[in-house]
């Protein structure tokens, strides 16, 4: 079973953050500088929410107006799930879909310790099933196998 430990380890445990009082357009450049989808948004050591690329399109579709200049903070999502390091990919990508997000910060002991994307876990399930699909694919043929 690979955890999210596992995943980490692969992955890194980078993660970029802002702060609540960080402008919107801010934010994305940020985003769009470090490739990710995401943010979270911290208050010293504490996580205040996340900002994603859906909250800044659902934000502009409420609003209807340029929210740029505006403190992401008034956007974030405030209720952020999280995930331990020794629970499963499996049940990550359980709990991404029962709650319909993308991102989940990796908690230890309270302390973040990484950010998952929905991204890293489809890699890791699909290189676990063709490892297993190869796996069969020997046996089947015998290769590898003394007879």
């Amino acid at each position: 079973m690979v955890t999210i430990r596992d995943l980490l380890r692969v992955k890194g445990d980078d993660v970029w953050s802002v702060t609540p009082k960080t402008c919107v357009l801010d934010t994305l450049i940020v985003m769009a500088d470090k490739g990710v989808g995401a943010l979270l948004i911290m208050e010293g050591s504490r996580i205040a929410g996340i900002f994603s690329e859906r909250d800044f399109a659902r934000a502009i579709a409420k609003t209807g107006q340029c929210i740029l200049d505006h403190p992401v903070g008034e956007y974030m999502t405030t209720q952020v799930v999280t995930i331990e390091p020794d629970q499963s990919v499996e049940e990550c990508m359980q709990m991404m879909t029962r709650e319909h997000i993308r991102h989940l910060p990796v908690m230890e002991d309270r302390r973040l310790i990484g950010l998952i994307s929905i991204g890293d876990v489809v890699r890791e399930i699909i290189s676990s099933k063709e490892s297993t699909i190869d796996t069969l694919e020997n046996f089947i043929e015998g290769r590898g196998y003394g007879h």
